[in-house]
């Protein structure tokens, strides 16, 4: 029963992601715009998948990684998943890599399940947050708990993410824990954001599930509201995760992902560039152009 219990979600995650390789987005933004062709150079070296959620930085970093691994003569396979069929392709061996771990808090209930059946590796980034945002002119709404009092938000709604995201979850208990009568509407990365633009250029209220790193922190002015009830935890980093095996079948290219650091001036320039090209290859390789250097350091052979 185990094993057809992995078997099946496979199955899905195999049909998914075939029609996810079929299609291009034509809109230019970021965290829809992951480009999964195979390698220019024809990759000698073997194939690469690397599972893509849609958060803006995991769209800039794997379409990165890709354009790099290809020029090492990878073939490099992106394949657009949410957080949920990530850990389960990991834990199956359906795909190599994850790039976005939020640990300890955020990805705490997928870490427990799967704790022993993927290999959990290095911290790329330090210093995460997410909660509940509002634009900076929303001067009187600074908390959670305002939420209760104001009677700024006529419809009473919080934009957020896809569905089975890990924010979601702790946005859901956070209504819980501070009894907000508000709906929590999932939909997208793109649509959340598109949404957050739109309320800023008409001045409106508007109330967004969001996370930094994220482009609309250096695009828009934003502020995290206080969780005094500390909902969604504390500070974390971002680490990546590959299926087990993957160190012996594949050492070289681990070492180069146990290597890879960025700070916020890495991450945050390589999201800008990726948001406002006119695909995520185009902005990922305009930024490799630039710090060819750094990914030399992360590349030694």
């Amino acid at each position: 029963m185990k094993n057809l219990r992995k078997w099946i979600p496979a199955v899905f995650l195999g049909a998914l992601l075939v029609l996810a390789a079929c299609g291009n987005s034509d809109s230019g933004d970021s965290e829809s715009s992951g480009d999964s062709g195979s390698s220019d150079n024809g990759g000698d070296k073997g194939t690469v998948s690397i599972g893509m959620n849609n958060w803006a930085e995991n769209v800039a970093v794997s379409n990165m990684w890709k354009l790099v691994l290809e020029d090492k003569g990878y073939d490099v396979e992106l394949k657009k998943v949410e957080k949920g069929f990530l850990y389960e392709a990991l834990s199956s061996g359906d795909l190599d890599i994850g790039m976005e771990i939020w640990l300890p808090n955020t990805d705490k209930s997928f870490y427990e399940k799967y704790k022993d059946d993927i290999d959990w590796r290095e911290d790329w980034y330090e210093g995460t947050t997410l909660g509940l945002v509002v634009p900076t002119y929303m001067k009187d709404i600074n908390s959670i708990e305002d939420l209760k009092t104001t009677d700024k938000f006529k419809d009473k709604k919080i934009i957020g993410i896809d569905a089975g995201s890990s924010i979601m979850a702790l946005t859901e208990k956070a209504v819980k824990k501070y009894d907000l009568d508000y709906e929590l509407a999932a939909s997208s990365g793109p649509t959340m954001t598109a949404e957050l633009q739109n309320s800023i250029e008409d001045k409106k209220p508007v109330l967004v599930t969001l996370w930094k790193p994220h482009w609309a922190f250096a695009d828009m002015d934003l502020k995290f509201l206080d969780d005094p009830k500390n909902v969604y935890g504390d500070n974390e980093n971002i680490s990546y995760a590959a299926r087990k095996g993957l160190k012996d079948d594949n050492p070289q290219v681990v070492k180069w992902f146990d290597t890879f650091k960025m700070n916020d001036d890495q991450l945050g320039s390589l999201m800008g560039d990726v948001n406002k090209a006119d695909s995520a290859k185009e902005g990922a390789q305009k930024w490799i152009d630039e710090h060819q250097d750094l990914i030399d350091e992360w590349t030694k052979e």
